[in-house]
């Protein structure tokens, strides 16, 4: 129950996000919720048909779909407010990656994946919505430039398998390496910590 409520709540972040970029490109109705919809929906659907999970998770829990279209509808309604914070886009992605990072490598745990490969589920559980999103929306994906992106979901995955090893119940666990997640980009925005280039400006 704890691990579909962090994975719904990602959805709602991503959904939020990926209709945020959407309007700020003045997109349509159909064009918001689509965009809203592969960016809640394209890391878990990448994660699934790797694993061999078919049909994939949304297509069997009407729940997901509910959820985007009321996402979408929220942030519509509310955007004015939304848009009026301009860290809310950022904002919303960066606990969308946090979320969907741990619930990535719970699900490559569940079928006895090394920590390893974990990690990379999870990462791409994380970032792969948010690439499509950009591509879509006609952006470099966040996941391309220097920003630290997938680095913070990596730590965050690492932090997982570490915390496990202590007497920590597993419900806390999700939520701290969740939280490492999202601290460290928080951090390296704020911070404008980012990786080296090969290139110079």
């Amino acid at each position: 129950m704890f691990f579909q409520v962090i994975d719904i709540l990602g959805t709602i972040a991503f959904a939020i996000s990926g209709v945020s970029v959407a309007m700020n490109k003045k997109m349509d109705a159909f064009g918001l919720l689509i965009i809203a919809f592969v960016t809640s929906v394209g890391g878990g659907t990448l994660r699934d048909i790797l694993i061999g999970q078919t049909p994939v998770s949304w297509m069997t829990n009407m729940t997901y779909v509910y959820v985007i279209f009321g996402a979408t509808v929220f942030t519509i309604a509310f955007r004015k407010r939304i848009n009026y914070l301009r860290i809310s886009l950022f904002l919303f992605d960066t606990i969308g990656i946090g979320l969907y990072t741990v619930v990535g490598v719970e699900k490559g745990l569940n079928i006895g994946l090394h920590p390893i490969i974990c990690i990379a589920l999870g990462t791409m559980t994380a970032c792969f919505g948010g690439v499509i999103r950009d591509i879509l929306c006609n952006e470099i994906p966040v996941i391309f430039r220097k920003e630290i992106y997938a680095t913070a979901c990596i730590a965050g995955g690492i932090s997982y398998f570490v915390l496990r090893q202590l007497p920590i119940d597993n419900n806390i666990v999700f939520i701290i390496a969740g939280a490492v997640v999202i601290t460290i980009r928080l951090i390296a925005v704020k911070f404008k910590i980012s990786l080296p280039s090969l290139y110079k400006d």
